[in-house]
């Protein structure tokens, strides 16, 4: 019997695709810009939003993707965006000369309207809604 489907990518599951695909978008051209640009500035903060671009990128491709690989792949995926966007938002306002210009996750991604602090936990909670949709058991039910 074959594991049941996982519809990660449809119904209103594209507009959290669409969310990640527009948040890849924008980190891959602002870290390319600021790399290439200014990266003497702030070296660890442009590496950081080259990654979060990677980040974004896999989730997008994994979430539109869906199936039980997708879900666990854009799954892992966003637990490292949470993280990362937690560390680097706390350390922007902590120490604040490792982030001397802007980027993606600093201050909580409030250039980009806190979207990447709440993105990652929509996006776990749309990987759970699916999973439970496409009939697979969650622990303890």
């Amino acid at each position: 019997m074959a594991p049941p489907e996982v519809p990660t990518g449809t119904g209103p599951g594209r507009i959290v695709v669409a969310v990640y695909a527009v948040l890849a978008l924008a980190a891959t051209g602002r870290s390319i810009l600021q790399i290439t640009s200014y990266f003497e500035r702030a070296p660890l903060a442009y590496v950081l939003s080259a990654l979060a671009a990677l980040i974004y990128l896999v989730a997008t491709l994994a979430l539109a993707k869906g199936g039980q690989s997708g879900a666990r792949v854009a799954t892992w995926a966003i637990l490292v965006e949470a993280a990362g966007v937690l560390t680097v938002g706390t350390l922007s306002f902590v120490a604040p000369d490792l982030f001397p210009d802007k980027t993606l996750w600093s201050h909580y991604g409030s250039g980009y309207g806190y979207l990447p602090l709440v993105l990652p936990f929509v996006g776990l909670w749309w990987i759970h809604r699916a999973r439970r949709a496409g009939g697979e058991q969650t622990p303890g039910r």
